[in-house]
């Protein structure tokens, strides 16, 4: 349960226009659709694809290190970090069950025999896309626990993309039709207050001395 009161306190630190970019950001953000990074070996890569994930609305990114740990690379992340949450897990089956439980169907972003091309996906159902490493995509047990396959259209000579690019091109195309569509694809309410809150503590220095403060002022 979020702790309204506190909400407001931190809230009256930040500027008006702070607040305000805030509640715009929200208003677009979206848990519907949700990516998945396995063993990707480039640092850079994981970040630019968290970076395209905040751009264009996804909240959440899942982040499978079974083979590489990793930090995120923040220069390429740019902040992003600090608007997106991190869902980190040590193998595919962990990932694959929290995904799952969480209603979300799977993913697999390679070319298949039985794929869908970008613009035919079904957007509709809420879906964990799952992204590849560079040289040898996605594991058997991902392709193996797939619900579903999806590829860009490309008509040159190339057959494959960077991840962090394909990413960026399907995440700004679903989300584009998302937000076009019926379908009720915004946070909760409840959502966006853990989200002004955590957004808020975020931007603010020395947010441990202040929130000590606060609660001395107002013990619980």
């Amino acid at each position: 349960m979020i702790d309204l009161d506190y909400l407001e306190f931190l809230e009256n630190i930040l500027t008006d226009n702070r607040k305000e970019r805030f509640l715009h950001v929200l208003e677009n953000r979206t848990k519907h659709f949700t990516v998945a990074v396995e063993d990707v070996f480039q640092m850079h890569n994981t970040s630019a694809v968290m970076r395209s994930c905040e751009v264009f609305g996804i909240q959440e990114l899942n982040v499978i290190e079974q083979r590489f740990g990793k930090r995120i690379d923040k220069e390429i992340a740019l902040g992003a970090q600090k608007w997106v949450d991190i869902n980190r897990f040590d193998s595919v089956s962990g990932c694959l069950s929290d995904l799952k439980n969480k209603g979300y169907q799977i993913i697999a972003t390679t070319p298949h025999e039985k794929d869908s091309m970008l613009e035919d996906f079904d957007i509709s159902k809420p879906s964990a896309l799952f992204f590849g490493t560079e040289k040898e995509g996605l594991s058997q047990e991902i392709m193996d626990n797939a619900d579903g396959f999806l590829k860009i259209p490309m008509v040159g000579f190339t057959e494959s993309l960077n991840i962090s690019v394909s990413a960026s091109i399907i995440i700004q195309s679903l989300t584009n039709r998302l937000r076009r569509s019926n379908v009720k694809w915004q946070l909760s309410e409840e959502e966006i207050l853990e989200k002004r809150l955590l957004w808020a503590k975020n931007s603010i220095k020395d947010i441990k001395r202040i929130e000590e403060r606060y609660y001395q002022e107002n013990p619980r």
